[in-house]
């Protein structure tokens, strides 16, 4: 019996493959797994295998078709058998291939040299936007007024967990007599010209890593302030000129400052400061109880310093779920950090080599540095000299395909305030670079990832409990890291995963972990969500064990009461 050969739907985002040629003609004889012909997606080229023994009967379309997915395009059987006609294209002639679109308007040669896409800014959204222009064929150059790499590499998201690392290494060596590993001396002093040094090998090998990326997809990178001009030529440190059909704005972000009194006291730093400290303060009070926040806290006072976090909402970490936020705050108070919320700050007094903030209430924090870490807000240096939209908070307005108010104009990453993370950046940077190539690629935000590297480390996708419940029926499954035998094993069974779903359809509508490994695991939730892969299936995945992620599936089974490490819910 004739079997059919379908269009594949290799990706949940193909609707359509392009027949680039048979392999096969009809007559001929072919074997199971043998390729039979090659196609192109809006993502890749492939070959399309027979899925069962036989001889090509009928090919119902040829090269240049571009034909929806599980459509038939032709029929394997026995020798000499007359293939059904009622899977026929429309049209008996083969369908022709779309018309080629007409190639965008180049610009007239202006001062300086001519490309077809300059992207402002190397950092996570430039870097990548810029390769991916360059590999879709654009003549790009990229412009960036520091190093390459961003604030990510060079003063974020790299340097930080440098630290973070160097702090974990303390953890374990004071944890270690529990596991009958005796040192004779467990005092220490941590050096931090050498943690600092430590971080810059890291940065640099990294920052080569951007460089030669750049290099081998033939990029030019220009070192200098760039500046957006109306006439699309951006004026490099006032001095030299390039110009572009197409620009990409990928300015990055800068940190964000408080006006109260004294703010600009000496021993007030930044988060882009304290990365190059190479003092341990004794007294350290950290601003702001966010992300690097209480990241930073938790390496300095694993390091030795006595740290005070202040933060004005009611619980650190706001943007995560609140039962995770609490988990995090018995930690760091278990490290000896003194965390308080709910607090005002009237202004920041320095006496001599201490400073004092004053708060609104109780008595002033006494301290020899004080990192500011209240979030940081779009750069908009690059684009002071043109009209591209700002909302009210700085951010650059932009469609879902990354465009500013300028048709020539593209602005991913930090830029547009959607998402202030690298990997959501590398995500937006991709779409701008394909839609200023003549795509039209379409940026959701779905199911993109938030970690927080303390220790326990969080991480969570999706929606929280109560943002869920506000369009669903939920189901709320849990599963805790004191019933995992790698997290036991490990001596790390603080923490829980939490899962939530709808109760009608089994959708995964939101992970959240706080534990060991949680920025690991995470990823895992993540390809489920996009896969759309229900609470019903993830249990028949099979897990190693041990395993910190057995968590995970044991938490989503439990929001269908089918975990079997659980007491069976009555």
């Amino acid at each position: 019996m004739a079997e059919k050969i379908i269009m594949p739907k290799a990706g949940m985002s193909m609707e359509f493959g392009t027949i680039i040629k048979w392999l096969k003609e009809v007559g001929d004889k072919v074997e199971y797994g043998e390729p039979v012909l090659e196609i192109e997606t809006d993502k890749t080229s492939m070959q399309v295998e027979a899925m069962n023994d036989g001889y090509i009967l009928s090919r119902l379309y040829e090269a240049g078709a571009e034909v929806p997915v599980v459509t038939t395009i032709g029929y394997i059987g026995e020798k000499g058998e007359t293939p059904p006609a009622g899977d026929a294209p429309a049209a008996a002639a083969p369908t022709a291939a779309p018309a080629p679109a007409a190639p965008a308007a180049k610009a007239e040669p202006r001062e300086g040299k001519n490309y077809d896409v300059v992207v402002l800014g190397g950092g996570p959204a430039g870097y990548i936007a810029a390769i991916k222009a360059a590999r879709l064929g654009a003549k790009t150059a990229v412009v960036e007024k520091s190093a390459l790499g961003g604030t990510c590499l060079n003063r974020g998201c790299i340097p930080t967990k440098t630290y973070l690392k160097t702090a974990e290494i303390i953890h374990e060596t004071m944890e270690a007599k529990k596991r009958g590993v005796i040192f004779k001396d467990l005092s220490y002093t941590v050096d931090m010209k050498g943690v600092v040094a430590e971080k810059n090998g890291v940065v640099k090998k990294l920052v080569s890593g951007v460089t030669g990326l750049m290099k081998s997809n033939g990029i030019d990178v220009y070192r200098g302030e760039g500046k957006i001009q109306k006439d699309k030529t951006i004026v490099i440190d006032g001095k030299e000129t390039v110009s572009a059909d197409k620009v990409i704005f990928a300015g990055g972000s800068k940190v964000t400052k408080i006006n109260i009194p004294g703010i600009e006291s000496p021993a007030v730093m930044t988060s882009d400061d304290i990365l190059d400290l190479e003092e341990l303060p004794e007294k350290l009070v950290v601003i702001g109880g966010g992300v690097v926040g209480v990241e930073m806290a938790s390496a300095f006072r694993a390091f030795g310093s006595e740290v005070t976090v202040l933060e004005m909402m009611d619980r650190i970490v706001p943007g995560m779920e609140g039962e995770l936020s609490n988990v995090l705050k018995q930690s760091l108070k278990a490290q000896g950090i003194d965390v308080r919320n709910g607090v005002g700050i009237l202004k920041i007094e320095q006496k001599g080599k201490k400073a004092y903030v004053h708060l609104k209430e109780g008595d002033p924090v006494e301290a020899d540095k004080i990192l500011l870490s209240i979030g940081r807000m779009p750069d908009l240096s690059g684009i002071e000299d043109i009209d591209v939209a700002v909302d009210e908070r700085g951010r650059v307005k932009v469609d879902d395909g990354m465009k500013t108010n300028i048709d020539w104009i593209w602005a991913p990453g930090d830029s547009n305030g959607r998402m202030m993370l690298a990997h959501a950046a590398f995500n937006m940077a991709e779409i701008a670079a394909e839609n200023a190539m003549g795509a039209q690629q379409t940026y959701t935000g779905k199911y993109i990832p938030s970690c927080i590297y303390t220790t326990p480390e969080l991480a969570s996708v999706g929606l929280k409990e109560d943002d869920a419940k506000k369009a669903h029926d939920v189901s709320i499954g849990k599963f805790f890291f004191a019933g995992n035998g790698r997290a036991l094993a490990s001596g790390a069974g603080d923490g829980f995963i939490k899962v939530v779903t709808d109760s009608k359809t089994g959708e995964i509508l939101g992970v959240h972990i706080v534990g060991p490994c949680a920025a690991e695991m995470i990823n895992e939730a993540c390809a489920l969500m996009t896969m759309e892969i229900t609470a019903y299936e993830v249990p028949t995945i099979v897990h190693a064990h041990p395993s910190f992620s057995e968590a995970l599936m044991e938490a989503v089974a439990d929001s269908i009461g089918e975990s079997l490490h659980l007491p069976k819910k009555r």
